[in-house]
């Protein structure tokens, strides 16, 4: 045994105790869904099991001095136990209802605005500027991509216009928060009213305040033929809409972009400290205006998704309903990266379309579901308050010398 401990590499990676704590995590959430869709374990040994490995390693890491990743880990492995025995107890109807490969399909339609608005805060903010406006510059990007649609008789034309809605809007927020250094969160709210007036007036004046005509040109979905038949993956990707896989790449994009070229150093310098990279020749007003107008586009291209993406080309007012602030409390939950922000946009809109599954158990309780994204943004954005580091410049505006 002793031998086969010495050699076996596994073994010796678990002998980390941060690998442990995580190992101990993923496996706690192994053990809540072993019985459910697509593996459906029926016998609550299995949770129990995977629980109990959950725990010990949890503990391990714990004892070894990583006690909130091992205390963290136990009570995933035990919160997993419970949440899994209680799944093999429920009918396969009631699991089908909630656990379901139209779920992730689902999770993936409500995060991909909250994926384009956090990382449009996120190069807004590398650079120094604090971008509360993201609501608003969705919303520009909501209307005036239909408006733009149906005129001009194409998805692509409503992108376009979207994004240069959008674009325009933050270079106003831009104008105020680093040529007049006014306060970037006062801006940000006004831009956000003067967001909400705009699409207002001009959906009365050019529609007079009724639904948008039918037939607007609408964005495709991609469909993957070799996918789209295999059991549960097939349904969940097979049949997404083409800005779900243009928001996956723009992760990898800005990823890519902030952290391995050399405009991202750039970005970056005049977030953390703007005197120094104007010591070295970066023009720190130019980096963040160009950053902001991005920002806004990109925000614009996830309201424009709403509307002629999932929207299938309806427009109503203010129909962004606040996930420009989710996406911003994405941005802060994955500490201003792009794949934690990822992660939280994700999460975010699994509640989103958890909450509407959520009825079929209490039709009561209907509109109190549809609260649940809400909440759980509050809670997640509380628990990261004091933790996350956000760019030593972000907010704070620059006056060259």
């Amino acid at each position: 045994m002793s031998t086969f401990a010495l050699d076996n590499p596994v073994w010796n990676r678990l002998r980390d105790p941060r690998t442990a704590g995580i190992a101990g995590i993923v496996l706690g959430v192994v053990a809540c869904f072993v019985a459910l869709p697509p593996i459906t374990a029926r016998s609550p040994l299995y949770p129990v099991l995977v629980g109990i490995a959950a725990a010990i390693l949890g503990l391990s890491a714990a004892l070894r001095g990583l006690r909130r990743l091992g205390w963290g880990a136990f009570a995933a492995g035990l919160i997993g136990i419970v949440l899994g025995v209680l799944a093999t107890r429920s009918s396969e109807g009631n699991l089908s209802i909630v656990f379901t490969a139209s779920l992730i399909a689902s999770m993936f339609v409500f995060s991909t605005p909250l994926v384009f608005g956090s990382m449009a805060g996120i190069f807004s903010e590398r650079s120094g500027v604090v971008n509360i406006g993201l609501e608003g510059m969705m919303l520009m990007g909501a209307f005036w991509g239909v408006y733009g649609a149906d005129k001009g008789k194409s998805w692509a034309v409503g992108i376009l216009v979207a994004m240069l809605a959008g674009g325009l809007l933050a270079l106003v927020h831009a104008y105020f928060a680093i040529h007049l250094r006014a306060d970037q969160i006062v801006g940000g709210t006004a831009v956000n009213f003067l967001a909400l007036g705009i699409t207002g007036y001009f959906f009365f004046q050019l529609y007079n305040g009724q639904d948008i005509p039918i037939g607007v040109s609408t964005i495709p979905d991609v469909h993957l033929p070799y996918i789209r038949h295999w059991k549960y993956i097939g349904p969940a990707i097979g049949s997404l809409n083409l800005l779900v896989w243009v928001s996956f790449a723009l992760v990898i994009v800005t990823w890519f972009v902030l952290f391995k070229t050399p405009i991202g150093l750039r970005i970056r310098a005049c977030g953390e400290h703007p005197r120094a990279a104007d010591t070295v020749g970066i023009n720190v007003y130019a980096i963040r205006y160009g950053c902001v107008v991005l920002s806004g586009m990109l925000a614009a291209l996830g309201g424009a998704y709403l509307s002629i993406g999932f929207g299938g080309g309806a427009y109503t007012d203010n129909m962004t309903a606040g996930r420009g602030f989710i996406a911003l409390a994405a941005m802060i939950f994955g500490n201003w990266r792009p794949f934690g922000a990822f992660g939280a946009a994700l999460l975010f809109g699994f509640s989103t379309a958890l909450a509407y599954r959520l009825p079929a158990y209490s039709g009561s309780a209907a509109t109190l579901f549809q609260a649940l994204p809400y909440v759980l943004t509050l809670i997640a954005v509380a628990g990261v308050v004091g933790r996350t580091v956000p760019p030593a410049a972000d907010g704070k505006p620059y006056k060259k010398q």
